[in-house]
C-alpha cells in the first residue's frame, strides 16, 4: 500500500481521536460543570505509530496494550474497522460508554488489556504471553505501547528484569519518546540509559528517532551540524523551537554556526517547520523498518521519539497534557485534515483508504471465543483432618487431595509464588506436579537423596515461580486467570504469597481482577499468629482488604476443613462468565482439629459446610439462652473457645460464632437491608435472633473488621483485634500484648455482660 493511503488514514484517526475528547468536553451538555477530560495531545503522538501498526503489521492473533491516554485513538481506529458505531464515539466517559482508559471489561469495542493504572497496563502482555505459552494458544506477538514517563513505574522494571522474561520473543514494547509528563517537559529523559538497561535484561533495543526529510537534510552540507545540534539540545530547548515561527526559528535554531545558517537559510518555510517535527514516531516509513527488524527470538523494546500534540495547535506545549482545542482550532483542524467540523463522524469517502480499512478489519476480525467448561469440582472430598494442624498446610494438603478426587480439575490448577513454595508448604504438591516451563530443563538434584523439593520443570508442569516481586506474580495471577475469556481455556490459577505483602501486590492484583482475571490469592502466614517474626511480618489490614476488594470472596477459615471447604467453593466461581475471584488468609498457628467438631452425620456434615462457605457457622452453642456470643475468626479459634467455657463456668452461657467470610456476611447484612441481592440466610444461621446477645469479637487483623457484626441484631459489644504495630515474642506473649489472648477476650464479655 502507499503511504499517502496511509497518510490518509492518519489523518482520520488524528481527526477522530481529538474529536471523541473535543465532543465529550465542548458539544455534550454538561449541567454539572465536573471536568470531563480527555488528552488529545497524548493521543496525537500515538496516531502515526498506531497507524502503521494497525494497518500494516498487526496480526489477528496479536494482542496490544495501549496506553491510558491514547484510548482515543484504539477508538477511532475500531470505528475505522467496523468494530465500533458513530454513535459511540459520543459516548467517551459518559455513564454507560467508552471508558476514559481501555477497559476489556467494559469498552463496547475490541480491548486487548485494560490499562489505566500507569506501568501495570505496560507490562500485562508480558503475563499475557507466558499464560498463552501456558496453554498453548498458537502465537502472536504481544505489543506494548508504552509512554516514555510510564518508566519511571518500577512495576516496569520488576517485569523487564524477571529470568522468564528474557526467552518471551513475543514480546514489543513501543515506548512512546515525548519527553514530556503531566505537568512539564522532562528535561533529561536518559534514552541512553534505558536503552542500556533493556539492554542489559536481555532485550533487543530498536531507537527510531528521525525521519526521512531530516535523515535527507543530515546528508547536506551542514547536515552534521544540525544532526548534533539536535542531538545535544535539552529537551525544553527542543520543544520550545516547536512552538516558533520560522523567523524566530531561522534566528534560534542555528545560534552562532555559519554552516547550520546556511543550510537553514536554503529552506523555505515549510520545510523547517516540517522539519523539526520530522521525528521517527512519526515517519511511516521508519517506523515500518524498525518493525521489520525485530527480533522473535527475545523480547523489543523500540523507542520511538513523537511530539506530543502532533498536528494539533497545542503540539510542544509545556502544559498541553490535558489542553482542549478551542472551537477555533478545532476547526482548523478539520480544515487541515479534510473533514467537516460541524459533522465530525462523517465517513470516509469511497477510495482506497477507505478500502483499507474495510481489508484490515476484516483481516483483524476475530471469532467470538467459546470458553470450554471447567471440569466438576467436588465440594467436599470427604476426608475429615485429625490432630494439630495449621490452615497454611491444610492447602497443600487440599491441592494434592484434589489430583486423586477429581484429577482432570486438578490439572487446570496451576500455582504460583515469589520464591516461597517450599516455606508456604506447596512443596508436596510441587512434586506431584511439576514446574512449568517452556522447554524441559534437566534436574541436577534429582540423584540427591537428601533433596526434599524436586524442582522438576517441564511444559506440563502446574507451578511457576517467579522472583521475589509482588507485582509480577499477581501480574501473571490475572493473566493467567483471564484465558478463559482470551482463548477460551479456563485454569484454575492460584498465587501463594506472605500475607504482610499482599498490600504490595494490591493495586495490579486489583486491576486484575478489573480486566477480568479470576483466581486466587492466598496470603499465609498471616497476623501477629507468626509471633517470631516481629512487627516487620505481622499483617493487619488484610482482612479489610479481601472485605473490601470488588468481584473477590474472602475467606479466613480456622480449621482445615474450612480450607478445603473455602478452596473448593473459591475454585468453583473460576474460569467462567461471572465468576469472581478469592483471597484466602492462612495461618501457621496449629490448631487442635477436634475443636472443629466437624458433623459426623452426612446430612449434618453438608449443612456445616454450606454454613462455612457462606461465611459463618456457630461453632459452639450454650444450652440455654446465651449471655454473651464470641464471633471469632481464624487463627484465635482455640482462644474463643478457652474464653467461652470460662464464662459458662461463671454463669454467663455463651455461644462462639466463626466467620469465616466477614465479607460474605456483610454483603448479607447489606441485602437485609435492601442494598444487594446476596442470600441472606447465613444471618439467622450463624445470628439468630432468638439468640441475640451481647457480643465480642476478635480476630488477628485489625477489629474494624468484624464490628458491623453488632448492627445484625443491634446488640452490645466490643471489639479485639490487632490495631498496633507488633513484636517478636513467643506466641502467648504476643496474643496476650493485643489482647487476643483468653484473659483479654473473657474480660471483654464481662464487661458487655455486666
Amino acid at each position: 500500500m502507499s503511504d499517502d493511503v496511509l497518510r490518509t488514514i492518519e489523518q482520520r484517526v488524528l481527526w477522530l481521536a481529538t474529536a471523541i475528547v473535543h465532543h465529550a468536553n465542548r458539544v455534550r451538555p454538561n449541567p454539572s460543570g465536573l471536568k470531563v477530560g480527555g488528552h488529545q495531545a497524548s493521543s496525537a503522538s500515538m496516531v502515526t505509530i498506531m497507524t502503521a501498526l494497525w494497518f500494516e503489521h498487526l496480526r489477528r492473533e496479536d494482542r496490544v496494550s495501549v496506553k491510558p491516554h491514547a484510548s482515543p485513538v484504539l477508538h477511532a481506529i475500531n470505528h475505522l474497522l467496523g468494530e465500533l458505531p458513530a454513535a459511540k464515539l459520543e459516548t467517551l466517559r459518559e455513564f454507560g460508554g467508552l471508558q476514559s482508559y481501555p477497559s476489556r471489561s467494559k469498552d463496547p469495542d475490541p480491548v486487548d488489556y485494560s490499562t489505566g493504572s500507569v506501568g501495570i497496563g505496560a507490562t500485562a502482555p508480558i503475563w499475557g504471553a507466558i499464560a498463552r505459552r501456558y496453554v498453548r494458544a498458537g502465537e502472536g506477538r504481544q505489543y506494548s505501547l508504552v509512554g516514555d514517563a510510564e518508566l519511571d513505574e518500577g512495576a516496569c522494571w520488576e517485569a523487564v528484569l524477571d529470568p522468564m522474561v528474557a526467552e518471551l520473543g513475543e514480546v514489543v514494547w513501543i515506548v512512546d519518546l515525548n519527553r514530556q509528563s503531566l505537568d512539564r517537559v522532562v528535561p533529561n529523559i536518559g534514552a541512553t540509559r534505558l536503552q542500556g538497561m533493556f539492554d542489559a535484561a536481555g532485550w533487543q533495543v530498536l531507537t527510531v528517532k528521525y525521519g526521512a526529510l531530516l535523515e535527507e537534510l543530515f546528508t547536506r552540507p551542514g547536515g552534521d551540524v544540525l544532526r548534533a545540534r539536535i542531538d545535544e539540545m535539552p529537551n525544553p530547548e527542543y520543544q520550545r523551537l516547536l512552538r516558533c515561527t520560522p523567523a524566530q526559528l531561522r534566528e534560534r535554531l542555528p545560534g552562532e554556526d555559519t554552516k547550520l545558517a546556511e543550510l537553514v537559510s536554503g529552506l523555505d518555510d515549510a520545510t523547517l517547520h516540517a522539519a523539526l517535527r520530522n521525528l521517527g514516531g512519526h515517519d511511516l516509513g521508519a517506523l515500518r523498518t524498525a518493525f521489520a527488524a525485530i527480533d522473535d527470538t527475545r523480547p523489543t523494546v523500540i523507542f520511538a521519539y513523537t511530539v506530543k500534540g502532533y498536528g494539533l495547535a497545542s503540539e510542544g506545549h509545556p502544559q498541553n497534557h490535558s489542553s482542549l482545542l478551542t472551537h477555533e482550532q478545532f476547526a482548523e483542524l478539520a480544515d487541515a485534515v479534510g473533514a467537516d467540523a460541524d459533522a465530525p463522524w462523517t465517513p470516509l469517502p469511497a477510495g482506497p483508504a477507505a478500502e483499507l480499512c474495510a481489508q484490515v478489519g476484516e483481516r483483524l476480525r476475530r471469532e467470538p471465543v467459546t470458553v470450554a467448561a471447567v471440569p466438576p469440582l467436588p465440594a467436599d472430598i470427604g476426608r475429615t483432618p485429625s490432630g494439630t494442624a495449621t490452615t497454611q498446610a491444610a492447602l497443600g494438603r487440599a491441592l494434592l487431595d484434589l489430583t486423586r478426587a477429581a484429577p482432570e480439575a486438578a490439572k487446570q490448577v496451576v500455582t504460583l509464588c515469589p520464591d516461597v513454595s517450599s516455606s508456604t508448604n506447596l512443596g508436596g504438591w510441587v512434586n506431584k506436579v511439576g514446574v512449568w516451563a517452556a522447554r524441559e530443563q534437566v534436574d541436577w538434584f534429582a540423584d540427591d537423596p537428601e533433596t526434599i523439593l524436586h524442582w522438576r520443570e517441564r511444559p506440563d508442569g502446574q507451578h511457576l515461580e517467579l522472583g521475589i516481586a509482588e507485582t509480577n506474580l499477581v501480574g501473571l495471577l490475572g493473566e493467567m486467570g483471564a484465558t478463559w475469556s482470551r482463548w477460551g481455556t479456563p485454569l484454575l490459577p492460584i498465587a501463594v504469597l506472605y500475607d504482610p505483602f499482599v498490600e504490595r501486590a494490591l493495586e495490579p492484583w486489583s486491576f486484575g481482577i478489573y480486566a477480568g482475571g479470576q483466581s486466587i490469592l492466598v496470603g499465609t502466614p498471616s497476623g501477629v499468629a507468626l509471633a517470631p517474626e516481629g512487627g516487620a511480618h505481622q499483617s493487619i489490614t488484610t482482612p479489610s482488604v479481601g472485605l473490601e476488594q470488588p468481584d473477590c470472596t474472602s475467606y479466613e477459615p480456622a480449621f482445615a476443613i474450612d480450607v478445603e471447604w473455602t478452596l473448593l467453593a473459591s475454585l468453583a466461581r473460576l474460569g467462567r462468565p461471572g465468576g469472581r475471584s478469592a483471597y484466602l488468609r492462612l495461618s501457621t498457628r496449629p490448631v487442635d482439629q477436634s475443636l472443629a467438631a466437624v458433623p459426623a452425620d452426612p446430612a449434618a456434615r453438608e449443612r456445616r459446610r454450606r454454613q462455612v462457605v457462606a461465611g459463618a457457622y456457630p461453632l459452639r452453642r450454650a444450652a440455654s439462652t446465651p449471655a454473651v456470643t464470641i464471633a471469632v475468626t481464624g487463627a484465635v479459634v482455640p482462644e474463643a473457645l478457652a474464653a467461652a467455657g470460662r464464662l459458662e463456668a461463671q454463669g454467663h452461657p455463651c455461644d462462639v460464632v466463626c466467620v469465616t467470610s466477614p465479607g460474605l456476611v456483610f454483603d448479607a447484612v447489606q441485602a437485609r437491608a435492601g442494598h444487594g441481592d446476596a442470600d441472606t440466610w447465613i444471618l439467622d444461621a450463624a445470628f439468630p435472633a432468638r439468640r441475640a446477645a451481647p457480643l465480642v469479637t476478635v480476630l488477628d487483623g485489625h477489629p474494624h473488621t468484624l464490628a458491623f457484626l453488632a448492627g445484625i441484631n443491634r446488640v452490645p459489644a466490643t471489639h479485639l483485634g490487632v490495631s498496633r504495630f507488633g513484636q517478636s515474642g513467643d506466641l502467648e506473649s504476643v496474643f496476650r500484648h493485643h489482647g487476643l489472648d483468653a484473659d483479654s477476650i473473657v474480660a471483654a464479655a464481662l464487661d458487655v455482660v455486666e
